[in-house]
């Protein structure tokens, strides 16, 4: 990850990317390669949600699991191989000014671009229970697709009431040997078919109404402490892992005045990626889509990338 750090920084680039996870770095790698000037502006560090996952064995091409950090350092050095810049930047506002598009940081600069490309992610929703952080990534999920390989034979919860939860609880069956769905009340908000397709299957167990108040272990997840929200009683159950599913916020604050976003704060933007204003494109799991993955964002990248390409070339020549 070569210059991140470096605050040297152009007074305008072709393309602005905000966001280096694989979304972001996907759309700098495709932009680049078409000899656009392309910067990459990460508030954090690369690879968002990408680089804390432990093990990623679902990426094409991969065939044994790949350490999330290893990937994510292969997408960022592709980008930068082709003249993407990455640098770490805070993005505090977004001004669209027709043809030029002004990204304001956190330390006042204002650096602009042809087409902007929004590829912030989201982030799971916690539950807030004790030690949950010290977990993540060691027993605490948030990804059955993900992560259910690696609790073959193995007794897991998932905490949720929805329709991912009881889907994903429903999928888990596939290789845990226990799969407890805990849940905050008696009824859940999941359709009717779906739950009763968790009721009928036979390794799928509930606990209503609980709530996850602890989560048990030294360096791994060995068990968790449940709690009753109707009468506060507090039990111990033990279980390998912990799915949680009680939703996504979208990294969508700064957008609120600009774009059009869904209900649940997403950004609304078509599957080629183009949102509310001609030039901003959207991409990854910050786009409100049907599946949050590394190949669905790396992919949602090089289609932003595509159409931001063919604005700058053709819709602003005109």
């Amino acid at each position: 990850m070569e210059n991140f750090f470096n605050k040297d920084l152009n007074e305008s680039y072709d393309v602005i990317i905000l966001g280096a996870g694989p979304a972001g770095c996907s759309a700098g790698m495709y932009a680049a390669r078409d000899a656009l000037s392309v910067l990459i502006l990460e508030k954090n560090f690369p690879g968002g949600n990408m680089a804390i996952t432990e093990h990623i064995e679902n990426y094409p091409g991969f065939t044994e699991p790949v350490l999330g950090h290893e990937i994510t350092d292969k997408f960022v050095k592709h980008a930068q191989k082709f003249g993407a810049v990455i640098r770490q930047g805070n993005c505090v506002d977004v001004i669209d000014d027709g043809i030029w598009k002004s990204v304001i940081l956190e330390d006042g600069r204002k650096i602009k671009c042809k087409a902007l490309i929004i590829a912030t992610g989201s982030k799971p929703k916690k539950t807030g229970a004790k030690n949950e952080i010290n977990f993540i990534g060691r027993g605490i999920s948030f990804c059955a697709t993900c992560d259910g390989g690696f609790f073959r034979n193995k007794e897991v919860i998932v905490i949720g009431g929805g329709d991912s939860a009881l889907e994903e609880g429903i999928y888990l069956t596939k290789f845990a040997s226990k799969v407890t769905i805990v849940h905050r009340r008696n009824e859940f908000r999941a359709a009717k078919i779906i739950q009763n397709r968790a009721k009928e299957n036979k390794k799928i167990h509930f606990m209503t109404p609980y709530v996850l108040d602890e989560i048990l272990g030294e360096n791994i997840v060995t068990g968790v402490k449940l709690k009753n929200t109707q009468t506060e009683e507090i039990v111990e159950y033990k279980c390998d892992g912990i799915f949680e599913f009680i939703g996504w916020d979208a990294n969508t604050d700064i957008f609120t005045n600009i774009l059009e976003l869904s209900n649940d704060g997403f950004i609304k933007a078509s599957e080629n990626t183009v949102t509310s204003i001609p030039g901003i494109f959207a991409a990854g799991d910050v786009r409100k889509k049907g599946l949050m993955q590394v190949v669905t964002a790396a992919s949602d990248g090089a289609v932003a990338a595509k159409m931001a390409e063919k604005y700058i070339n053709e819709e602003l020549k005109h």
